[in-house]
This record gives C-alpha cells, structure tokens and sequence, in this order.
C-alpha cells in the first residue's frame, strides 16, 4: 500500500511514532523532530523597517509623472485585497479598509477593475506606486477560466481601465467604455503579482493550476517581472502564529514555497510570505518588515521593467532576479 505524506515534516513524525512503537531503543525516546530549521534559509532583517519603509516612500521613476502600477491576481480568498490594505496601512502608519475583502462564501468581493493610489503625509499628492486589484479566478467551467486569462492579459497591456466590471463570462470587448484601445505607459501593469492562500497550495485543482501557468506565459510573452505572495502562512505553521520571525525556518513553508514554485513555474526566490491584516487594529512590526521586504522587491522590479534594463528582456520564470541590485532612492 502507498501512503502520500503531504511534507516532510509529517514523514519525519511518522518515523518518529513508529520508532517509539516499536521500542527504538533501551534509551530515553528521542525529541519528535522540530517543525523548524536551526538557520533561516533566507535572510531578512527585522531591525530594517524604517530603512524599508523609507526606500518605499523616497521612489521615484527617472520619467516625471511615471507611476509604477503593480497588478495582483489570483483565486477567490487569496488575499489581494487584504494585502493592498495592508500596503497600504504600513505606508500611512495607520490601519486601513479602503479596498473590501471577500468573505468565506467562496464568491469574490471584488468585481470591479480598481486601482489604489496611496496620498504622501499631508499633502495632495500621490505615491508613483499604485495597486490594481482584480476579480477573483473562478474555475467553475472552462469558459470562465478563459476569460479571466484574457482580461488578465488586458489589464497587463493597458486596455482596462479603472471600474470596468469584470463578466467571468466575457471578457472586455473593444467597444466597451472602459476598453483603453491606445493605452498609455501609466496605464500598463509593471509587475504582476500572484496571491496563493498558503494553505491550498497542496489541494489547487489542476485548472487552477493550469490558469495559472497561463497567465504566467501571457506576462513573459510581455516580459513583465512575475512575483508571488503567499499569505495566511500563520495557519499552515503554528511556530509562526507563535512568533512570525519563524517564518524563514519553517519547514512547513518552505515546503509549499517550492511546492507551489514547481507548479506554477514561479522561481522560489520570487516568492514572498506575508502576514496581511485583518481584523486587526493594532501595527506588527514583524508584519510590516515582511510585506515591506515583499514591496521593495516588486518596485526594484517595477523600476527596472519601465527603464528598460537588460532584465526587461529575460523570462523572470526562467532567470530570476537579483534583489540586491537596487534603484537609488530619489
């Protein structure tokens, strides 16, 4: 009889179980295996917040009037719209509910094509760093999934603009009011986003997984920078609801990063777990270094895409990017 085991923890505590069963040895029992790394696999610097935050504030594209738009995508529930909340409570300093989240029905709240600009402290201008949130993928019939590539597709190149009401049963027709037929570079996405549930890495139904992949080969064949987030990594992880600076020593998570990186295509290191908030209405620190850490790459990406550097030419699925190499704050 073949068993799956989900990760590797779960064989590890299997063998555990038995070997305790079975006697082991004339010793004590050994320690169950620990659910987390002795090192982090990847470094991050949690004292680093303000200097994040800064960098995030400072950008500026080297063309005036240039805003970076980053575009997200993903299934019903994933977390867009929470993580553009989140954004934008860790840039304000304050909690915000500005774009509406979906609830647990399995129906996406967002229906409309918005984009979220975020006001600088105290005056009437706006961050160049704007976020597009779209509707939820709904797999329901092959006809929907088409339509949510295509109008994924659009939005990519510029033809959507803000309110159009996503039809999972058409996409936007040329002759719709809010189809942009000579888009601007403004009106462009400059990095594309993929939201993944952390816990539902394990259990996407293949047209999930197939949507996704086809929407990754639109936006190479484009050569926008391809990203994802993985959120709710609390619930996969409860070393990490104790204490989010577990995030890069646990197993668990590491597991489903490489899990979903083999299905979709996405490279590990273009990756990123965050902690959105929700019903909170108190700052994390901890919290707010990752989804700053995650922010900072996507506008290092974003920067490069619109300045046309070498890296606008590359396949970011094939040759992922190097985070070190950083656009210098205006």
């Amino acid at each position: 009889m073949f068993i799956h085991f989900d990760n590797l923890f779960q064989l590890e505590l299997i063998n555990f179980f038995y070997s305790t069963a079975m006697g082991g040895s004339s010793s004590s029992p050994a320690p169950p295996p620990s659910p987390l790394l002795r090192k982090p696999w990847r470094t991050i610097t949690w004292a680093d917040k303000q200097s994040n935050l800064q960098h995030v504030k400072n950008y500026k594209p080297q063309t005036d009037g240039q805003q970076l738009r980053i575009l997200l995508y993903g299934s019903v529930g994933a977390g867009k719209s929470s993580f553009i909340n989140s954004v934008t409570s860790v840039i304000k300093g304050q909690m915000s509910k500005r774009a509406g989240t979906a609830n647990v029905s399995g129906s996406s709240h967002t229906k409309k094509y918005e984009t979220y600009r975020i006001q600088k402290d105290g005056q009437n201008t706006f961050h160049p760093v704007v976020l597009s949130d779209t509707m939820g993928l709904e797999c329901s019939t092959n006809r929907r999934r088409k339509v949510y590539v295509k109008d994924i597709k659009r939005a990519m190149k510029g033809h959507v603009k803000d309110g159009y009401t996503f039809n999972p049963e058409c996409k936007i027709l040329k002759d719709d009011q809010r189809y942009i037929p000579a888009p601007t570079a403004n009106d462009r996405a400059h990095v594309l986003v993929c939201v993944v549930d952390a816990s539902t890495v394990s259990h996407m139904r293949e047209k999930v997984i197939e949507t996704l992949q086809d929407i990754g080969d639109e936006a190479s064949d484009l050569n926008i920078p391809q990203v994802a987030i993985l959120t709710k990594i609390d619930l996969i992880c409860p070393e990490i609801q104790k204490d989010l600076r577990n995030v890069y020593k646990s197993k668990i998570l590491k597991q489903k990063m490489e899990e979903f990186s083999a299905e979709v295509g996405i490279p590990v290191d273009c990756i990123f777990p965050v902690k959105n908030y929700h019903d909170d209405n108190t700052p994390d620190n901890d919290a707010d270094t990752l989804i700053l850490s995650a922010l900072r790459s996507f506008i290092n990406l974003g920067d490069d895409f619109i300045s046309g550097s070498p890296s606008k030419d590359r396949d970011f699925r094939e040759h992922p990017p190097d985070f070190n190499n950083e656009p210098t704050p205006i």
